[in-house]
């Protein structure tokens, strides 16, 4: 892992399994100028959330496959 700790980490993926959040309100909330805390950068690094394509103009970023699996062997989620 290049910076983040994993229970940020952790903490973005589980917010946006929940249901999927618009690009600008993840960036808005997770996005930082320290250098040394990377969060949304090491979790979209390690594929644990994505962008999908526009719809209507909108962007939105969910867990990936790889992020669910990261919750469920982090004790954060169940398995489906």
């Amino acid at each position: 892992m290049s910076g983040a700790p994993d229970a940020l980490v952790l903490d973005l993926v589980e917010w946006v399994a929940k249901t999927p959040r618009p690009y600008a309100e993840v960036i808005d909330v997770w996005r930082t100028s320290c250098p040394r805390l990377t969060v949304w950068e090491d979790a979209l690094e390690r594929g644990l959330v994505e962008r999908t394509p526009p719809d209507h103009g909108d962007v939105f970023v969910v867990a990936t496959r790889r992020g669910r699996d990261f919750l469920v062997a982090n004790g954060r989620a169940a398995a489906r």
